[in-house]
């Protein structure tokens, strides 16, 4: 199941620029995750420093 990225997102780009197949980008208040795109390696969630990737 693809991750999703809660509320708790500080935007501060982090996971983005960790995604490997780009399916992260800069939502309204927070990043969201393309479903479509994301390969579920869990790379974002390695380097969010409030945890907000988690598997949906």
């Amino acid at each position: 199941m693809a991750y999703v990225i809660t509320d708790e997102c500080i935007s501060c780009g982090a996971c983005e620029a960790e995604c490997p197949v780009s399916a992260i980008s800069e939502g309204d208040g927070k990043y969201v995750i393309d479903a479509d795109t994301c390969t579920e390696c869990g790379a974002c969630a390695g380097v969010c420093p409030v945890g907000a990737p988690v598997q949906g």
